[in-house]
C-alpha cells in the first residue's frame, strides 16, 4: 500500500519520559507544589467536581493572577440534580485557579433558565441542544469563546426534526469568566453531506494565531474530518470564517478535538482518535503532527501525513495500564516559567460512570508536564505525585528526559510457539476454531481469504487459527498484508492480524483494518462479562500501516489478575510505534490466534510469520512505560 513519507524526519516515536527532576541552571521558578491526578476541581460549596471534559484553558488578564478553564456541557457530579432528581447539565461551566492544579467553579457560560442572570442561549440554537468542546481565546482587549452547538434551528441552516445539524457558535466578553455575549448567528453553519439529516460533524472549534496576527479556525470530527478556515476580525469587532478559505487538515474517520500550538517555528496539531465515552472500554488517545504552516500538511515523526489514507499521527497521550483509560481532547498551556503542560480528560477504569447513571461516562480533568525531544512533544504520564506548574517567571526545572522509542527488549526465542510458514502445511500445535473454506501455506506465508465473519460482541463466526501462548511474559510479532486498494472506500471492516484470547468473547486484538477511506492499525478489547451500561467491545489505534507489509507486535505481561498487553506497529520492522495498553483476564491458559476477517467479497490477506519470544528485562512497575 502507498503512503507518503518525509525524508529527514526523525523516525523515533516519542511517547513518554522517565526519570526525576534535576536542578535547573540559574534561578528556578517557584512551583505550585506537588499534585496528583485527577486535578482538584470543586463547586462553590466545596463539592468535588467529577467530570470536566474537553477542557480549554487560558491565563487571566494583566492584574489577574489566575487561570481559567471552561469544560463541555455536563453535570458537575453525580449529585448535581434538580428538584425532580434529574441531572443538571451546566452549559460550558467556568472554573478559576491560582496554580493550574486546584480549580473552583465560578459559574456557567449560558443558562436555559430565563430567570437566571447568566446569559441565555441565542435564538439560532435549538432549546434542547447541548454545547460542547469550548475554545477560549484572547483577541485584542476582549475574550472570545467558541463552542459546538449540537442542534440548530432551520433559520440557522438546520433540518427540522434533526438533532445532528451541528454548528460552531461564538461569544465575546471582557473577562474569561464572562458574562458572555453570544453572536446572533453561527460562525460556521451546519455543513450538509446529503439530503435530510445528513450533516458533517461541525464540532470541536480551535483557534491558533500566527506571530503576525493572522487567526486560523479549526473544527470538525470523524464524519468529515478536521478542517481549517481563516478567521477574520473586522474593524467593528465582528468575526467571520469564510467558507472559501477552507483547507482539509485531517482525513475523515480518524480524528477530532483539534488543538494547535506553535513551538520553535513549527505548528503542532494534536487530535484525538476513537471513542471518547465508552466507560472502561474507552480507547480515546491523542496523536500529533507537525507543519511549517498553520494549515498543514501535518506529518508525524515518521513523515506520514494526517491526510494520508494510511493515517499518520505520532501518539502523544495513550493509556498505560495505570487505571486511567481514554486520555483525550487536550488543551496545552504554558506556566509562568514558559514550561508547557497539557490538561485533558480521561476515564477512571474502576469508576467510569456518574453514580446511578450506568453508561453515562464521567471524564475528570488530568494534567501532565510536556517536554520536547528531537522536536516532538512528550507527555510525562506520571503515576503519583509530581511537581506542579511554576507560579512566577524563572527557569523551569529540568528533567532527565528518556524518550521511549517503541523498542521492546526481546528475550529467548520460543520456536515452539512460532511459525515461519515455510512448510506446505501448518506446523504442529495449530488448530482451527471454525476452519476457513481455503487455507494456503505457500512460499513462506500463510495466505487466507478474508472471511465475511467477525469477532465482535454477539457475532462470533470468523475462523481463528490458534495455538497455546507461553506461560510467562512474552512478545508476539506478526508481519501481515491486507490486499485492498491503496486508498478509497469502502472495504469495511476487512482486517488481518493476531489475537490473544481466552475464547471468542474474551480477547485482545491487534490488526490492520480498512475503515471507510482509511487504513489503520487497531488494538481492541472484548469482554464477555460487563456491568450495566458497559459496551463489550472497546478499541484504540496505533501507528500508520506500511505501504505493503505491516509489522504488528504485542508485549504481554502477566499481572496479579490477567495480563497487560501493549501494542506496537511498524512500517519497516525496525522503527516501532507504541500505542495504548489494555488489561484483560484471559484465564490461566490463553491462546495466540491469527485472524483475517470482517470482509466481504474477494479480499486476500497474508501472514508472513508469527514469532514469539520471552519478554526481556525492562522497566519494572505496574504500568507500561
Amino acid at each position: 500500500m502507498r503512503c507518503a513519507t518525509g525524508a529527514g524526519i526523525a523516525w523515533t516515536i516519542i511517547l513518554g519520559i522517565l526519570g526525576g527532576a534535576a536542578l535547573a541552571d540559574g534561578p528556578e521558578a517557584r512551583a505550585s507544589g506537588l499534585f496528583a491526578n485527577p486535578l482538584t476541581v470543586r463547586t462553590a460549596d466545596g463539592t468535588p467536581v467529577t467530570s470536566c471534559a474537553d477542557p480549554s484553558v487560558i491565563e487571566g488578564p494583566e492584574g489577574d493572577p489566575a487561570w481559567y478553564m471552561i469544560c463541555t456541557t455536563d453535570p458537575l457530579h453525580g449529585g448535581d440534580r434538580d428538584a425532580q432528581g434529574d441531572l443538571v447539565f451546566h452549559l460550558l461551566p467556568i472554573f478559576r485557579s491560582m496554580d493550574l492544579v486546584s480549580w473552583d467553579h465560578v459559574g456557567d457560560s449560558f443558562d436555559r433558565d430565563p430567570r437566571s442572570a447568566t446569559p441565555a442561549l441565542p435564538d439560532w440554537i435549538d432549546p434542547t441542544a447541548m454545547l460542547w468542546a469550548p475554545e477560549i481565546e484572547r483577541m485584542g482587549d476582549r475574550y472570545v469563546l467558541l463552542f459546538a452547538a449540537t442542534d440548530v434551528t432551520e433559520a440557522a441552516g438546520g433540518e427540522p426534526g434533526c438533532d445532528e445539524d451541528s454548528a460552531i457558535g461564538i461569544a465575546t466578553s471582557p473577562s474569561p469568566a464572562g458574562p458572555w455575549e453570544p453572536a446572533p448567528a453561527p460562525l460556521v453553519e451546519p455543513r450538509r453531506a446529503g439530503e435530510g439529516c445528513e450533516f458533517l460533524w461541525t464540532l470541536d472549534p480551535e483557534v491558533e494565531t500566527t506571530p503576525d496576527g493572522r487567526h486560523t479556525l479549526y473544527f470538525g470530527s470523524f464524519y468529515g474530518g478536521i478542517e481549517a478556515r481563516e478567521l477574520i476580525v473586522a474593524g467593528d469587532g465582528s468575526v467571520s470564517a469564510p467558507p472559501d478559505s477552507t483547507v482539509q487538515v485531517t482525513i475523515p474517520n480518524r480524528y477530532e478535538g483539534a488543538e494547535v500550538i506553535q513551538h520553535e517555528g513549527r505548528y503542532y496539531l494534536f487530535a484525538s482518535a476513537t471513542n471518547c465515552c465508552a466507560g472502561p472500554q474507552t480507547g480515546y488517545a491523542v496523536f500529533v503532527g507537525a507543519s511549517a504552516s498553520p494549515t498543514g500538511p501535518f506529518v508525524d515523526a515518521l513523515g506520514v501525513s494526517m491526510l494520508d489514507p494510511l493515517v499518520g499521527g505520532t501518539p502523544f497521550l495513550v493509556q498505560t495500564g495505570d487505571g486511567w483509560v481514554g486520555p483525550g481532547h487536550n488543551s496545552l498551556i504554558r506556566d509562568r516559567s514558559g514550561q508547557w503542560w497539557t490538561i485533558y480528560h480521561a476515564v477512571e477504569e474502576s469508576d467510569p460512570f456518574f453514580p446511578g447513571e450506568p453508561g453515562f461516562t464521567r471524564r475528570p480533568a488530568l494534567m501532565e508536564r510536556v517536554d520536547w525531544v528531537g522536536g516532538w512533544p512528550v507527555a510525562a504520564r506520571v503515576s503519583g505525585p509530581q511537581v506542579g506548574p511554576a507560579l512566577e517567571p524563572g527557569a523551569p526545572d529540568r528533567q532527565d528526559v528518556v524518550p521511549a522509542s517503541g523498542a521492546v527488549t526481546l528475550g529467548t526465542a520460543l520456536p515452539g510457539a512460532s511459525d515461519e510458514f515455510e512448510r506446505a502445511s501448518l506446523g504442529d500445535g495449530w488448530s482451527w476454531v471454525r476452519p476457513p473454506d481455503a487455507t494456503v501455506v505457500d512460499q513462506g506465508a500463510l495466505r487466507l481469504e478474508v472471511a465475511q465473519g467477525d469477532l465482535h460482541e454477539d457475532q462470533d463466526d470468523a475462523p481463528v487459527l490458534v495455538r497455546a501462548a507461553p506461560a510467562g511474559d512474552f512478545v508476539a510479532e506478526a508481519r501481515v498484508r491486507l490486499d485492498v486498494p491503496d486508498e478509497g472506500c469502502c472495504y469495511n471492516y476487512a482486517q488481518v492480524g493476531m489475537v490473544i484470547r481466552k475464547d471468542d468473547d474474551d480477547y485482545l486484538k491487534l490488526v490492520v483494518v480498512s475503515i471507510w477511506e482509511t487504513r489503520q492499525t487497531e488494538f481492541a478489547r472484548e469482554l464477555s462479562q460487563v456491568g450495566p451500561g458497559v459496551p463489550r467491545y472497546g478499541n484504540t489505534v496505533v501507528g500508520p500501516p506500511g505501504e505493503d507489509w505491516t509489522w504488528l507486535r504485542l508485549k504481554v505481561r502477566r499481572q496479579e489478575v490477567g495480563v497487560l498487553a501493549t501494542p506496537y506497529t511498524s512500517r519497516d520492522g525496525r522503527h516501532w510505534v507504541r500505542g495504548g495498553a489494555w488489561g484483560h483476564d484471559l484465564g490461566p491458559s490463553p491462546q495466540i490466534g491469527l485472524v483475517a476477517m470482517g470482509g466481504g467479497g474477494e479480499i486476500a490477506a497474508e501472514i508472513d510469520y508469527l514469532r514469539v519470544w520471552e519478554l526481556g528485562p525492562g522497566p519494572a512497575g505496574g504500568t507500561d512505560r
